[in-house]
């Protein structure tokens, strides 16, 4: 897997694939955080951008390989493998993308009070949530199971939405705690244990039907 992983981050790099999510994360990150502010806010802010940032890298990353290198990696590695190595590629960008996230709004946001050391462990936590969630997003909106782009953008859009509002989504109850605790103004932010494992629960579902269905179709 170490080598496939390395396979498909050269791919990724090298399609630059990758410059139009991130380009529109940065824009997305200038226009909402400003310095001064509230840094849990803030990180609330990045944190949920996440979720589409991710969805959109994971359906480059399964997409990136051309239909005939793609079928000599399969049959070299098990087509299970490649398309469990591309989603990791993809969530891992995503994960790096949210750290370094985390550090700027670390360095330009006000704590208000709040331990530093906290702040950015409920930055980092809420991060990996919404990155997660955005991975099995990308997942089932992706190939196998979505070979067309226009349907994979409207759910990714509309799934993304629902991450963003729907009570029961585990990116809404991380942001929602970051959020929480800089309108308290009081107490540290709760590490959000029970989001954190359902959305790795969630990535993991995701990502282990779209590598099977991948398996049966190569």
């Amino acid at each position: 897997m170490t080598a496939l992983l390395r396979y498909q981050g050269a791919l990724l790099l090298r399609s630059q694939g990758w410059l139009a999510p991130f380009a529109v994360y940065a824009v997305f990150m200038g226009i909402g955080i400003r310095p001064g502010d509230r840094t849990l806010d803030s990180l609330g802010y990045a944190a949920a951008g996440l979720v589409p940032l991710t969805a959109w890298l994971v359906r480059v990353c399964v997409t990136a390989e051309p239909p005939a290198a793609r079928a000599c990696t399969a049959a070299a590695a098990g087509p299970a493998r490649v398309h469990a190595a591309a989603l990791l590629t993809g969530l891992g960008g995503a994960l790096v993308t949210g750290l370094l996230a985390v550090a700027y709004t670390l360095l330009v946001g006000d704590p208000a009070g709040h331990a530093p050391a906290v702040v950015a462990l409920a930055g980092v936590a809420a991060v990996a949530v919404c990155a997660l969630t955005g991975a099995a997003l990308g997942a089932v909106c992706g190939p196998p199971l979505v070979a067309g782009r226009g349907l994979a953008v409207l759910g990714a859009g509309l799934g993304t939405l629902l991450a963003w509002v729907a009570p029961f989504s585990p990116a809404r109850v991380a942001v929602s705690a970051l959020v929480g605790a800089a309108r308290a103004g009081a107490g540290e932010p709760a590490f959000p244990a029970g989001a954190s494992a359902g959305a790795l629960l969630l990535a993991g579902v995701a990502g282990a039907v779209v590598s099977l269905a991948a398996a049966r179709r190569g």
